[in-house]
């Protein structure tokens, strides 16, 4: 009885170990070396797993990982259902405040080429910058009223910026601050916990499960998901600003979404940018 006992208690031990190395990704492994090791763990482990997608198309997200639906895409892009936004952020773009001002005056090189840059630690607020924070930002001191995070105006005016980026490489720093660590570590944090009813985290379906189906969709990979942003979504039926992105993600997994620009959204959107440095704006970009 007594090694019967002890061959049961190894038993549920050896289960336990084996559940704990199913449920932590490979990418994880390096993460006490620090952010930049994160970095190339996490494109080895995508590189390892696609070996027949090209590095470079991680950023078109569900067309890297299936044929049909990137031929329906590409015919798409002929006259692209973004078009509409791009063309209202660029007029919104140019228009003065009432003060005189535009929101060339807020941006380093006028705004223009710049989206690769952001978000970015600053270090004067001890907080992450997003392009959605800092457009409103923007308006704010220049004496108008913040838009929606989630759409219309917000993702017009992003999807214009985006495509002054197209192909610059995203290129996110962390300073030498604790509070960048720290900001970039909770960010990586939330990626990784499981939440909601549905118990599912960010990466249960866009480090594991990429490429496969979910009811009708075909889960991008986390490696580029930020790049073609923000995006025009058929289930949607407009376009979306990565807020808008991040709270669907959680209504999804029958999660409490956050308020958006919430410091747990900026920090996540700090890390999963950071993680794709070096691969090309592609936004705005349409999803299924």
């Amino acid at each position: 009885m007594r090694a019967r006992g002890v061959i049961q208690l190894a038993l549920l031990a050896f289960l336990a170990l084996a559940a704990l190395m199913v449920a932590v990704p490979p990418v994880r492994a390096v993460d006490a070396q620090g952010p930049a090791a994160d970095a190339k763990a996490f494109r080895d482990y995508f590189v390892s797993k696609f070996p027949k997608v090209k590095l470079e198309d991680f950023v078109n997200g569900p067309y890297s990982m299936n044929e049909d639906m990137r031929r329906q895409w590409e015919e798409k892009e002929q006259f692209p259902p973004y078009e509409f936004a791009l063309e209202t952020g660029r007029e919104m773009f140019s228009k003065p405040f009432g003060n005189g001002k535009t929101y060339a005056d807020c941006f380093p090189n006028g705004g223009i080429g710049i989206r690769q840059n952001y978000p970015y630690f600053d270090a004067k607020e001890g907080k992450v910058v997003t392009l959605e924070l800092a457009l409103n930002r923007c308006r704010e001191v220049n004496g108008e009223a913040p838009y929606s995070y989630l759409k219309d105006e917000m993702a017009s005016l992003t999807a214009y910026m985006a495509f002054t980026s197209r192909g610059k490489p995203f290129d996110i720093k962390i300073p030498d601050d604790p509070r960048a660590l720290a900001a970039y570590e909770n960010g990586k944090r939330y990626f990784y916990t499981r939440r909601g009813q549905l118990n599912f985290s960010c990466a249960g379906c866009h480090v594991q499960a990429p490429g496969e189906r979910l009811r009708a969709e075909i889960l991008a990979p986390a490696l580029g998901i930020l790049n073609a942003l923000p995006i025009y979504r058929s289930e949607w039926s407009g376009m979306g600003t990565t807020s808008r992105r991040f709270i669907t993600c959680n209504s999804q997994t029958r999660a409490v979404p956050l308020e958006p620009q919430s410091d747990e959204y900026r920090n996540l959107e700090y890390y999963l940018s950071y993680m794709s440095n070096g691969l090309p704006i592609s936004g705005p970009g349409a999803r299924p």
